[in-house]
């Protein structure tokens, strides 16, 4: 198999890992990154979930990496590491783990299948925010084209589109019985998709909220 990695996860000495998101504070360093300390009650709430380790794995569709993720396009399991597997495209996932675990993930691919497979830390590279609350697929709706009722995109759903006029990958991922979207993008277009959202959800108070793992 010939893997390719980019990136890499960040050691205990290393500089602090630095989120393109405004953090409310207070500010606190965990998992070698500045996360914000906040902790918001509100309804409807969204978060900085940027220091997440993720992982780009590209692969045949019918090969064996495919068939141990186990995830069709379009579907988002955890596995039993606890790791988000999406399917976010044909012969393409995104693995979301904990801060730092990019390198266990990619590990837990080698030899798993004996064509081409492409395997890329994407941590530091793209922004990751959760957005939770009743209200949180009212807001999403005012920026995205998709159908977000239950029926058409029920939790565990995964799908790219245009939020806010930018390529965005979504993942209807629900906490405890709470409507939950993670909202993932290249870094870059992080603290514009952030603002915009805050802005959608100002009408049902929506909330800046810290870091939390699990």
């Amino acid at each position: 198999m010939s893997t390719r990695r980019a990136g890499g996860c960040v050691a205990e000495d290393a500089p602090l890992g630095r989120s393109p998101l405004p953090l409310p504070g207070p500010v606190e360093n965990r998992f070698g990154w500045e996360t914000s300390a906040r902790r918001s009650t509100a309804a409807l709430r969204i978060a900085d979930r940027t220091p997440l380790a993720k992982v780009l794995v590209r692969a045949a569709p019918d090969g064996q990496v495919a068939a141990r993720l186990g995830v069709p396009f379009g579907r988002a399991e955890r596995d039993a590491h606890g790791t988000l597997v999406v399917g976010s495209g044909p012969g393409e996932w995104l693995l979301i783990g904990a801060p730092g675990s990019a390198a266990d993930i990619a590990a837990r691919l080698d030899a798993a299948d004996d064509r081409l497979v492409t395997v890329l830390d994407y941590t530091h590279g793209r922004a990751l925010m959760r957005l939770s609350g009743p209200a949180a697929g009212q807001t999403l709706a005012k920026l995205c084209p998709m159908d977000l009722t239950d029926r058409a995109t029920p939790d565990g759903t995964a799908f790219r589109s245009s939020v806010a006029q930018l390529a965005t990958d979504v993942v209807r991922d629900d906490v405890d019985g709470i409507r939950s979207y993670l909202v993932h993008c290249e870094r870059s277009s992080g603290r514009y998709l952030f603002d915009t959202l805050v802005d959608a959800g100002g009408e049902f108070g929506i909330e800046p909220d810290g870091f939390a793992y699990p």
